[in-house]
This record gives C-alpha cells, sequence and structure tokens, in this order.
C-alpha cells in the first residue's frame, strides 16, 4: 500500500511522510510536521507546528494536533510536539504544542487512548497505554504515567500527576497528584477512595503485591499514618524488603509532599526552557 493524499487535502512543503500513509479531505498537514509509516488521517484533522509524530497513530475528524499553546505568555517560539507510536486520537481531540517553559515539549507516548473532545495542553506528558476519556482536560504541565485512566468530563489542574495504573472517577476536579495505584475521584477535588483492584489485575500484577499494596493504602489513606511508618512496618511484614510497586508509591507520596499545594511538579511553574532534567520530578 502507497500514501494515500485526498485531492481535497492540504500538504505543505516541508512535510515529511512515512510509507503507507493516509490522508483524508480537508486535512492541513504543516510545513514542520513529520509523519511516520502507516498514519492516518480521516478527514478535517489539522496536524501544525513543529510536530513529530511516530508510525500506525489514526487520527479521527475533527481533531487539531500541534497548534500553538493557549498561554498568554506564549510568544511565538519554535516548541515542539512529540508523539509516538499507535496512539488513536478520537474526534475533536486537541493536542497543544508546549509553551516556552520547561522544555518547551509537549509528549503522548505510545498505544494511548484519547477519546473524542479531549484535551492536552501545552508542556504536558502522557506517557504509555493511557485511556483519557470523552471530555477530559488537562492543564499545561501535567504529567499522566503509564496505565492511568482519567475518566469522562474530568478537569486535571496544572502541574498534578496521575500515577501509573491510577484511575480517576468520571466529573472528578484533580487539584493535587493522584499516586500510583489509587482510584481517586471527586467533584471538589479528588479523594483517594481505594486501590485500582481491576487495573492492577488487568496488569498482571501479583496477588501478593496487590496485597501489600492494599496495606499501604489502609495505612496511608485510612489511618493516617507517616509514610516513614509505613515504609518500616511492611518492609518487616514482607523480610526486610518491600515491593518495588511499594517503593513506587511511596516514593510518588514524597514527592507530593517536598512539591507545593498537594503536587511534586508545582516546583517547575517558573522554570523556562530549556531544562534536561525536567524528567527527575516527573
Amino acid at each position: 500500500m502507497s500514501t494515500i493524499i485526498s485531492p481535497l487535502a492540504h500538504v505543505e512543503p516541508g512535510a515529511v511522510l512515512g510509507e503507507n500513509v493516509t490522508i483524508g479531505p480537508f486535512c492541513l498537514v504543516g510545513s514542520d510536521v513529520v509523519l511516520g509509516d502507516g498514519c492516518r488521517l480521516d478527514s478535517h484533522v489539522s496536524i501544525t507546528g513543529k510536530t513529530t509524530i511516530g508510525s500506525r497513530n489514526r487520527f479521527w475528524p475533527g481533531s487539531v494536533i500541534g497548534a500553538e499553546p493557549q498561554d498568554t505568555s506564549y510568544n511565538g517560539a519554535d516548541t515542539e510536539l512529540w508523539i509516538g507510536d499507535d496512539n488513536q486520537f478520537r474526534e475533536g481531540v486537541t493536542v497543544n504544542r508546549g509553551a516556552e517553559k520547561e522544555d518547551g515539549i509537549t509528549r503522548i507516548g505510545n498505544r494511548n487512548m484519547l477519546m473524542s473532545n479531549a484535551h492536552v495542553a501545552h508542556n504536558c506528558h502522557v506517557y504509555d497505554d493511557t485511556v483519557i476519556v470523552n471530555g477530559v482536560l488537562l492543564g499545561g504541565h501535567v504529567h499522566v504515567h503509564d496505565r492511568a485512566c482519567i475518566s469522562g468530563n474530568s478537569v486535571v489542574h496544572h502541574f498534578t500527576t496521575v500515577g501509573r495504573l491510577a484511575f480517576v472517577g468520571g466529573g472528578s476536579r484533580v487539584v493535587r497528584d493522584v499516586p500510583p495505584f489509587m482510584l481517586a475521584f471527586g467533584a471538589e477535588g479528588s479523594e483517594v477512595k481505594n486501590i485500582n483492584l481491576v487495573g492492577m489485575q488487568r496488569a498482571g500484577m501479583g496477588d501478593h503485591t496487590i496485597a501489600c499494596i492494599r496495606k499501604a493504602y489502609r495505612a496511608l489513606f485510612r489511618e493516617y499514618q507517616k509514610v516513614q511508618t509505613v515504609r518500616e512496618t511492611l518492609a518487616a511484614d514482607c523480610g526486610g524488603t518491600i515491593p518495588i510497586e511499594l517503593a513506587e508509591l511511596f516514593a510518588a507520596l514524597e514527592r507530593q509532599s517536598a512539591g507545593k499545594m498537594g503536587r511534586a511538579r508545582e516546583v517547575f511553574r517558573n522554570v523556562t526552557s530549556p531544562r534536561p532534567d525536567i524528567r527527575a520530578a516527573s
């Protein structure tokens, strides 16, 4: 199969297209766009700016990818959007390229599903295998880690982190970090309500590890014990060591505590591009 470009589409000179790309009618591909092999733009898709896209991504009608950040401080810098492989961008999804802050890049990883009318703002980092459901709004500088799920019509505050295998319930207002492996929801500010049991089971996590995470959840979020106390207690229960997943949970909570307003990444609010060690607080 060769690359197919509808005569009703406009691909600007300078755009780089891989093999077997399909570009439907009324699509716009800007001059600084790189489209990897097997990408498909259905119709009425706009991809602009310095946007680099991997292989086998699909863009449904009305999606706008790589437009300027919706940030009043943006002054026309050559910021970027990076997208990996095998992502799905459903109808009306918008993803903005970076603003002139942090390292100036918005990132989408691999195998993510962004459902209709979801929005990913400037300088966000959506990792791999996430599900961003219809109408979800990610404010600028949000990080969403592997296998997290954010349910419909939730809004996520700037600089918030949603941890690995976390689940956010529908219609939530997420104003502070959601720790990995936890389930959180709430219209007045998301609160941790339980562990994300289904998500962990689907990810193939073992029963022993899930049981340890459940113990940690009860101690941390029901008994309000300190992280160090829970770490020591569970280490003793586990013969001196704890599962790597528990270490990940404790580390996330410690970063959150060291941040501001319940958000670990809030310390980067006034950091301008470039910053090579930006992943250190992710």
